[in-house]
C-alpha cells in the first residue's frame, strides 16, 4: 500500500503463537534500527502480548493498539498493533501446546491475509506458529503455506527458501517420509518445475537454470541403489525441458545444494522437507527466509519453530524475523518495480 507520504512497504508481521518466541522475535525486531528506513511493520496479534513482551525485554518501544493500518505510525520507537484481543494473558503458559494459543495464532493469520487481499498492507510475514497447537485449535493445516494457500484459493503455491544466493523449492513438504517418497512422481516433478520455471521468471531470472536433487544416494547410481531417479525424476524432467525449462538432474544431493550456493544453479527442487531444510539451515540458520510463492501478495516467515523450550525467557534471536521483513520488503518494491507502480 504506496502512499504519496510514506512509500515504505506495509508489512503485516503475525504475532505466532503467544506461547512461543514469536512475539519475542517480533518485539526485538521491530526495536531493530534496520527495519524502520526499509519497511512500515504493523504487528497482527495482541496488543496486550506484546505490551508484556516489550515490558519483560525492556525493550524502547511503545506499544500502540489500532483499529486499522491507516492509524498506524509507522515509526522508530513505537510499535502499532492491530489488536485482534485474542489471548487471556492469566491462562496463557508460555512453552505449552495450548488450543487458545493455536487460536490466537490462526486468526491473527486469517486477519493478516484478508488485509493483504485486500490491498491494506504490501505484504506478510509471519513468524512461527505450532502445527499441534494449531490443530488443536480446529484448523485443518499442517502449516502457513496450506493455510495461505486455502485462504486465497491459490492452488499452485509453493514454498521457497532464500539464503544467500540459494533457492531452494519444496517437492513435498509436511507429510512422513514414507510418504514423501510415494508423491515423487514423474508428473509431480513436471508440474513443480513448470510452476517454479513461472515464479523464477516473475523474480527476473526468465532463463533460470534450475536443478533438481535426487532421492537415493548418489542419485541412485544407475539404479542400483533406488530406481526412482530413472523410474520418475529423469522423466519428469526430461518433459520439463521439452516445454522450454532449463534443468539439470537429478543431481546427487550431497553436492546439488553446494553447486548452487556457488552460483551453479539459480535454484534447487528438493523433494522433501528435511532434504531442503537441512541444506539451507546449515548454510545460515538464521538468515534463512521461507518465501510463499504464488500467492495473491508477498508473505516471507522465518524459518524455524516456535522454540518452546526457550519460550519467555528472553534468549530467542530475532535475527530470522528481522530477515524476513526486509526480505518481504525488497519483494514488494521488485513486484511494483516489474509491475511499472
Amino acid at each position: 500500500m504506496v502512499t504519496q507520504e510514506d512509500p515504505r512497504p506495509l508489512i503485516a508481521a503475525t504475532m505466532g503463537d503467544p506461547a512461543g518466541i514469536g512475539p519475542e522475535i517480533l518485539a526485538k525486531a521491530l526495536a531493530d534500527s534496520t527495519i524502520p528506513p526499509i519497511a512500515r511493520a504493523l504487528v497482527v496479534g495482541d496488543a496486550g502480548v506484546m505490551t508484556r513482551t516489550v515490558r519483560d525485554l525492556g525493550l524502547p518501544l511503545v506499544v500502540r493498539a489500532v483499529a486499522s493500518p491507516t492509524d498506524g505510525r509507522y515509526a522508530a520507537g513505537t510499535m502499532d498493533v492491530l489488536d485482534l484481543a485474542t489471548v487471556d494473558l492469566a491462562s496463557l503458559r508460555m512453552g505449552e501446546i495450548q488450543a487458545a494459543a493455536g487460536r490466537a495464532a490462526g486468526e491473527a493469520v486469517e486477519r493478516a491475509a484478508r488485509l493483504a487481499l485486500a490491498g491494506e498492507v504490501d505484504a506478510i510475514a509471519t513468524a512461527p506458529l505450532n502445527k499441534e497447537a494449531l490443530w488443536a485449535a480446529g484448523y485443518p493445516y499442517p502449516g502457513h503455506t496450506e493455510m495461505l494457500a486455502a485462504l486465497t484459493g491459490s492452488p499452485e503455491s509453493l514454498t521457497m527458501f532464500v539464503v544467500g544466493r540459494l533457492r531452494i523449492f519444496f517437492l513435498t513438504r509436511h507429510v512422513s517420509l514414507r510418504e514423501a517418497i510415494g508423491q515423487v512422481t514423474r508428473e509431480r516433478v513436471q508440474e513443480t518445475l513448470r510452476i517454479m520455471g513461472g515464479v523464477l521468471q516473475d523474480l527476473g531470472l526468465a532463463s533460470a537454470r534450475i536443478a533438481v536433487a535426487g532421492l537415493n544416494p548418489h542419485a541412485g547410481e544407475g539404479g542400483k541403489l533406488g530406481d526412482e531417479e530413472i523410474r520418475e525424476i529423469a522423466p519428469g524432467i526430461q518433459a520439463a525441458r521439452a516445454a522450454g525449462l532449463d534443468v539439470s538432474g537429478p543431481v546427487p544431493a550431497d553436492s546439488v545444494f553446494h553447486l548452487a550456493a556457488e552460483g551453479r544453479f539459480d535454484a534447487v527442487l528438493a523433494l522433501y522437507h528435511d532434504q531442503g531444510h537441512i541444506a539451507a539451515k546449515m548454510m545460515d540458520f538464521y538468515k534463512t527466509v521461507s518465501v510463499t510463492t504464488g500467492l495473491p501478495f508477498v508473505r516471507t516467515s522465518v524459518d524455524h519453530g516456535t522454540a518452546f523450550d526457550i519460550a519467555g525467557k528472553g534468549v530467542a534471536s530475532p535475527v530470522s524475523m528481522i530477515e524476513a521483513i526486509r526480505v518481504a520488503a525488497e519483494l514488494t518494491v521488485s513486484r511494483r518495480v516489474r509491475a511499472g507502480a
